[in-house]
């Protein structure tokens, strides 16, 4: 890549003043030749092989962040999605994998590894409903584990069995955590047409179409975008979106020349750039604040769609612009327990998860990072799973759900995840029973939209 002057005294300018960062260079690991029907022969692989081809990557990553001067906040690997390799084991052995795992990440001093995973949108195998069955106490036992589920896609329909199946489980995970808050629903996500090279967390794992191995970069600008339209207060929405659009394309070459230098300098091929804005719990790094900027008081009013519809297709088309491999879910992320604007709007009364559902149609994934009262019914959770599972299979695109059950907490009370989880406000749920729709099980069928060949 041939950056100009120009271009790195800008990224500087936006490193220092404006928060940009790159999010996470993640490491996608293939494990299928690790499968065995001795688990502890793939139990010893699996560790060899994700400690032997990530070894370097939390050091170079390191020195790339000291020398290009860019943040790298987060270090983390994905793997074939573990159901996949499982076979005959027990729930026992699932759980005793899930140790491997979060020992390996903890070895190679990475944040966290993705890909205990299943992808369930059409039937249920042998080793899925194994890893389902061993999922609450795997997360629960372990640090850096994260978890994604897929239970529908626009091709298949939904699979309402395994829907049932993850109110449940989310329940049971939080219940298991409750001393932390129910800690171990923030490492779990579920997914409607999930991607295979996904860097983010907890979402991410390694595809099918991936190779052996390769790296994703995910680059975040909330504070850049802010501030850059913060420079034009009075233009109208068409100069808006080009403000959005070209802050993006530089964010986004800022992001993929990063990616590339570790890639090279850890002899694995450069995947793909996630040019989502991501945000924190930093000072004017959140993607609520950019649509007040845009002309909300509040996020959560009336027009609040179209604004995020807006800045989503923007940071798209800026992307799209920067790099040929534009990939993962890039867009826009709206996790309310990392994005200080989020909270407000829900504190003041403009926020409602009834709204944050509906935003979920124009960004890039779903209800994310959302605390909900710890009494709330497994069916209700499945319902919400079920909701925008609905929306990504009719409109094509990825949802997600990663819903937190709060164990002892009311509607109104704060709770604190720490870190780049943040905190969250307990929302409250519907009272009405979702239970016979839960309980009637059986696939939702594909839509006409899947009679695409």
């Amino acid at each position: 890549m041939n950056i100009a002057l120009s271009e790195m005294q800008e990224t500087i300018r936006m490193v220092q003043m404006e928060s940009l960062d790159i999010r996470t260079v993640t490491m996608g690991i293939s494990l299928r030749d690790c499968a065995d029907s001795d688990f502890e022969k793939m139990n010893k692989r699996v560790y060899e092989k994700i400690t032997s081809y990530a070894k370097n990557l939390t050091s170079v990553a390191e020195t790339a962040e000291k020398e290009f001067g860019i943040p790298i906040i987060n270090k983390r690997i994905s793997i074939t999605p573990i159901a996949e390799i499982l076979g005959d084991a027990t729930k026992e052995q699932a759980i005793e994998l899930a140790k491997t795992l979060d020992k390996a990440a903890k070895k190679l001093g990475v944040d966290f590894i993705g890909g205990y995973s299943a992808l369930v949108h059409k039937g249920i195998s042998k080793g899925e409903q194994t890893l389902l069955d061993a999922l609450p106490e795997a997360l629960s036992v372990t640090e850096r584990v994260c978890s994604s589920i897929s239970v529908a896609t626009t091709r298949t329909g939904i699979n309402m069995d395994a829907v049932q199946q993850m109110g449940l489980i989310i329940k049971e995970a939080a219940e298991r955590t409750k001393d932390a808050n129910g800690i171990a629903c923030a490492k779990l996500v579920v997914f409607c047409n999930p991607v295979e090279d996904n860097p983010f967390m907890a979402g991410a794992f390694h595809g099918a179409g991936e190779g052996e191995v390769v790296l994703n970069v995910g680059v975040s600008g909330p504070g850049v975008v802010l501030n850059a339209l913060r420079r034009y207060p009075d233009v109208d929405l068409g100069v808006v979106s080009e403000v959005i659009k070209k802050t993006a394309f530089k964010i986004t070459r800022a992001g993929e020349l990063i990616g590339r230098v570790v890639a090279e300098r850890l002899n694995v091929p450069f995947g793909i750039m996630d040019l989502s804005l991501a945000p924190t719990n930093a000072v004017n790094d959140s993607v609520a604040e950019i649509l007040e900027e845009i002309g909300l008081e509040r996020v959560g009013t009336h027009g609040t769609i179209a604004a995020l519809a807006l800045m989503n297709d923007a940071v798209k088309k800026g992307g799209a612009m920067a790099s040929s491999y534009v990939g993962g879910l890039s867009g826009a992320f709206i996790p309310v327990s990392e994005d200080n604007g989020m909270i407000r709007g829900i504190e003041e009364g403009a926020l409602t998860l009834s709204k944050l559902e509906a935003m979920t149609c124009v960004c890039s994934v779903g209800l994310d990072m959302i605390a909900v009262t710890g009494d709330v019914s497994p069916a209700s959770l499945s319902a919400m799973i079920a909701d925008e599972a609905a929306i990504g299979m009719i409109n094509k695109k990825t949802t997600a759900v990663r819903v937190i059950p709060v164990p002892g907490k009311k509607e109104g009370e704060m709770v604190e995840f720490g870190g780049l989880l943040g905190r969250a406000p307990v929302m409250g749920v519907n009272p009405f029973s979702s239970e016979k729709l839960i309980k009637r099980g059986g696939r939702i069928p594909a839509p006409l939209q899947a009679l695409i060949n």
